[in-house]
């Protein structure tokens, strides 16, 4: 018997859209079903806190829960988290679970802890694509699944151990050498597939003017990134320890008369929890938006985070 190759290869089937996105609509008398204190997804690193409220005949709603700093973060890691709960614990629902994420900032960060629903475009089996953030206030999230949710990490939470025998680092770092951004969460203005020739052509001829469309593109990181190797040698000069870089931070904008944007933009590149952090298996721990959007702007050289062995 001889392969027909006529009519090529077999179509994939076409990706689900992933529901209707009015929480009105969505909103039923849920019970807690599942309270996994350390939730782990297949290749990522970290854990989180998941919630999970279901009914019969709505869809489950995952409430996700972190710390910051404690692995990929559920940003960064959301298609992927989501795929895993949902293959997991609803594995014969049609569409990914109802995705509400809380990241648990320290104390002093500007970052705002707040729970964000995350509507996907699409999605295959166990694959939802093409997420999209928006605030849903506490008062929406109970209204959504029908009782209270706990809003903290859960007794059951396990410190992520530290690595033996290394240490936090800030170092100088060439942009064009950090691993190419993905997946893109701006698709209107950072399009997937833009090629490397693209981002050395940017070298040569830089782009400082800000945008609009989004909070990466909203200032000039040819002036942070300049600024963050002026605070990495003047903390180096002054053995700052690298969770008190922040704060170091912070100050120098304050003395340099940066705008709001700025000094906000270098706090990020200069927090333990929030730095850009390559990762040599998964690309990236934080910081591809920013990374993106950098190589976009043809920046040279800025400030990451590393783990290295201790001496």
């Amino acid at each position: 018997m001889t392969d027909d190759l006529s009519a090529g290869p077999v179509a994939e089937p076409a990706p689900r859209p992933c529901g209707p996105d009015d929480l009105r609509t969505l909103a039923a008398a849920r019970r807690r079903t599942v309270d996994e204190h350390m939730f782990t997804a297949p290749g990522l690193p970290g854990a989180c806190r998941l919630q999970l409220f279901t009914a019969p005949g709505v869809r489950p709603v995952a409430v996700v829960t972190q710390i910051a700093g404690e692995g990929m973060s559920l940003m960064n890691g959301a298609e992927r988290f989501a795929g895993a709960v949902w293959e997991r614990h609803c594995p014969d629902e049609d569409l990914p679970p109802v995705w509400v994420e809380r990241q648990l900032w320290r104390a002093g960060s500007i970052q705002e802890t707040r729970f964000r629903r995350v509507v996907f475009a699409d999605a295959d089996r166990y694959r939802p694509r093409g997420p999209r953030w928006s605030v849903i206030t506490p008062e929406q999230l109970e209204a959504l699944v029908g009782g209270p949710v706990e809003t903290g990490r859960g007794a059951g939470y396990v410190p992520r151990p530290a690595e033996p025998e290394q240490e936090m680092v800030f170092e100088e770092f060439a942009v064009v050498r950090l691993a190419r951004p993905r997946p893109f969460r701006q698709p209107e203005c950072m399009p997937a597939g833009v090629p490397w020739w693209r981002h050395w052509a940017r070298q040569v001829l830089p782009r400082r003017t800000a945008r609009t469309c989004c909070w990466y593109h909203g200032g000039d990181w040819h002036t942070v990134s300049a600024m963050a190797l002026e605070v990495l040698q003047r903390a180096r000069a002054q053995a700052v320890e690298p969770d008190d870089m922040r704060e170091f931070a912070v100050a120098h904008a304050a003395a340099a008369g940066a705008t709001a944007w700025e000094t906000e933009a270098l706090a990020t590149l200069f927090d333990t929890g929030d730095a850009i952090q390559p990762d040599r298996d998964v690309r990236y721990i934080n910081g591809q938006h920013r990374s993106q959007a950098m190589l976009e702007a043809g920046v040279r050289r800025t400030v990451v985070l590393r783990h290295v062995s201790a001496t």
